[in-house]
Order: C-alpha cells, then structure tokens, then sequence
C-alpha cells in the first residue's frame, strides 16, 4: 500500500529542482517506491571538501531534500512539511563516483513525521545515514 497521497513522478520533481540548491549539486531523483523516494549525487568538485571527500553537508543536503520531498508527498494539499531537525553519522570516505539516498518514514504522524535517510555507494557501502524530523503545517500557499 503506498504512502503517498500527491501525484508526482520522476520528471516532476526532477524539474522542480531547476534553480535551486539540489540541480547545483546534481541530485536527480531516481527511483519511487510504495514506501520510499530514491535520488542519486554525484561526488564531483562541486559536492567534495577541501580534503578532496565527499562533502558531509552535501550528503546532509541530499538527505533534507528526500526526507522534504517525500514528507510533502504524503500530506494532503492543504498541508506542507517543514523541517524540525536534521543529524547525519558520515560513516564512509567516498572520493568520486555517485552516492545514492534513500528515503523511508519511521513515523507519519499527524502534526511530525520521523524520516531516515541512509545513502550508501555504488558497492551498497553505507556512506551515511540520518535522521529529519519534519513538523506539518496548513499551507499558507495560495
């Protein structure tokens, strides 16, 4: 049984993202699920550190981003999510290739939601995992 309660696809959110923080840093959703919303990152110049690691606010950032996304995807219109609290454990150095996250809720509530996101490489290594807690609101968008 899905989760969702909007219609949206792949090509929706993706063009969503135009101008915006997550098209800078290349996340592309990649994958719906009945319980889950998927996207990719590339670990590129632009999502790495000094140090030449993937980044840890860029994998805080694709996390906030699943977790907001699909927390909004499952209120009705009338509602919005917005975000509480984020933590991140960055358990694994990744130096190139692509990072995949992966939303899933804990907890639908109906005033919070508890998401946890776990991002893992392209060899299933978990890279890091976290945790948003998102508070739901009457939208006050027209």
């Amino acid at each position: 049984m899905s989760i969702w309660k909007r219609d949206f696809t792949l090509e929706s959110l993706n063009r969503s993202s135009a101008g915006t923080l997550i098209e800078h840093l290349g996340i592309c959703y990649s994958q719906i699920g009945e319980d889950f919303l998927q996207a990719t990152m590339g670990v590129e110049p632009m999502t790495r550190q000094p140090m030449g690691l993937l980044h840890g606010g860029a994998s805080v950032v694709l996390a906030e981003t699943l977790g907001s996304v699909a927390g909004n995807m499952c209120v009705s219109r009338e509602q919005c999510c917005v975000g509480l609290e984020i933590n991140a454990n960055h358990v694994r150095a990744k130096r190139d290739g692509v990072v995949t996250g992966t939303a899933r809720p804990l907890h639908l509530g109906a005033t919070t939601q508890l998401w946890q996101i776990d991002i893992h490489d392209e060899k299933a290594h978990l890279v890091c995992t976290s945790r948003l807690t998102l508070a739901i609101r009457q939208s006050k968008r027209g």
